[in-house]
């Protein structure tokens, strides 16, 4: 460990690197959360599971207490349906937003059909009934589960292995939201076909567009990115297609646009829901025919373009509010990838973390330092509202706040707190 500090008695004591457990449970540990006001119930529930050794179980009293924990990821959590501070099926909602591969099971004295009905609707693994059977039944229950989960990370594992992430090494993480995305990614890089790609501000977009270009065969061609919420809408249509000499005022010389800057390349629109309405319909048209017709000019220019889009903007509800054509909504329909928001992908978050700052370190020459475990909880509750966008802001800043190796609570600003 390198030591930030001299051994002077003028100059405080480093703090000591706490461990940080590993936040990726081990392949034979099923992590159970078990939420029940009755004590005697909750500790016979504990006695049912503990009987098998690869079950790590941990009891709540309350909903609220058990929902403050999610960020330690459990693969399993059993709630009774009749909780104090809310029913089952209220919290396996907010379990399910916060994470939708955790999986549930509900125990209730009721044995009404549509309550039975209701809870798997809203999307629990199994339903027990508090009978004299109930821990046999629960044992069984959390067993199939269990083996479900684990036959989806073995499935995972296997689909990982085929991806080589030596080519898309800008693409950080490990999360089953993230593989999806690579296995899309691999997809689309080998055809042509208009890419869309959506999610929250922040989530990546611009990475991912690039990972498609520079994986295709037109890598070694040009790549043009183009801000439309950038550009100002009375310059939007010379800087796409250019313009002849004269075209307008101040229009001195011929200029091309960035479509013929990007032909036999790749053109990503990012933003593509912030276009003008007046430009839409001359947008469609080089979607459609790969033309273009430079502002002042009526000869068309073929090209070879390769289109890439991304929003943050739901489009449809551009459309209902007269901002977008609905034809070109549905021109833009070519192959979706969606970009999950980073609060949805698990440990990816501390694996993101730990590589912004190790980059920020060596970029800057500063000694490597590393996260306290409280650090690593703070990183873990936190919703980023940015993504990874405010992720990377976050770690940068409290690599520079942090006087010691080790980055602390009290060193990060998170952006809800400025």
């Amino acid at each position: 460990m390198i030591n930030l500090f001299s051994s002077g008695n003028n100059n405080p004591a480093p703090k000591t690197e706490t461990p940080v457990p590993s936040l990726i449970p081990e392949s034979n540990i099923t992590k159970i959360f078990v939420v029940e006001d009755n004590d005697l119930y909750s500790q016979l529930i504990q006695n049912e599971l503990a009987a098998t050794d690869n079950y790590e179980i941990t009891i709540y009293p309350t909903a609220e207490e058990l929902l403050k924990d999610l960020y330690k990821n459990p693969n399993i959590v059993t709630i009774d349906y009749n909780l104090p501070d809310r029913n089952g099926i209220e919290v396996m909602k907010e379990i399910q937003h916060y994470n939708k591969d955790i999986e549930c099971v509900i125990l209730s004295g009721q044995d009404k059909v549509e309550v039975v009905v209701e809870c798997y609707k809203a999307g629990a693994a199994s339903y027990i009934i508090k009978n004299n059977n109930a821990f046999v039944e629960l044992g069984e229950a959390v067993h199939k589960v269990a083996d479900k989960i684990k036959q989806k990370n073995q499935v995972s594992k296997l689909q990982e292995q085929i991806i080589d992430r030596h080519r898309y090494d800008k693409i950080i993480g490990e999360s089953a939201a993230i593989l999806r995305v690579l296995r899309l990614i691999q997809k689309v890089e080998k055809t042509s076909m208009l890419a869309l790609i959506t999610g929250e501000s922040g989530t990546g977009k611009e990475v991912v567009a690039g990972a498609i270009h520079f994986n295709s065969n037109r890598a070694r061609k040009p790549y043009v990115p183009v801000n439309m919420a950038a550009i100002p809408a009375d310059l939007m249509e010379s800087e796409l297609f250019g313009h002849e000499k004269g075209a307008f005022t101040g229009a001195d010389s011929k200029r091309i646009g960035k479509f013929e800057e990007a032909n036999e390349g790749t053109i990503f629109l990012d933003e593509i829901g912030e276009m003008d309405m007046n430009l839409q319909t001359k947008l469609l048209r080089v979607l459609q025919e790969n033309k273009i017709t430079r502002l002042g000019s009526n000869k068309e220019t073929q090209l070879n373009v390769r289109i890439i889009a991304a929003t943050n903007k739901n489009l449809s509800q551009r459309v209902r509010e007269g901002k977008m054509r609905e034809d070109l909504y549905y021109r833009l329909q070519g192959f979706l990838i969606h970009l999950p928001p980073l609060r949805e992908r698990g440990d990816d978050i501390l694996l993101l973390s730990k590589f912004f700052l190790k980059g920020f370190c060596e970029r800057n020459g500063m000694p490597q330092k590393t996260f306290s475990a409280d650090a690593f909880k703070a990183i873990q509750k936190h919703p980023w509202p940015g993504n990874v966008r405010e992720m990377k802001a976050l770690v940068e800043r409290a690599a520079i706040i942090s006087d010691t190796n080790v980055i602390d609570t009290e060193d990060m600003i998170f952006s809800q707190e400025i």
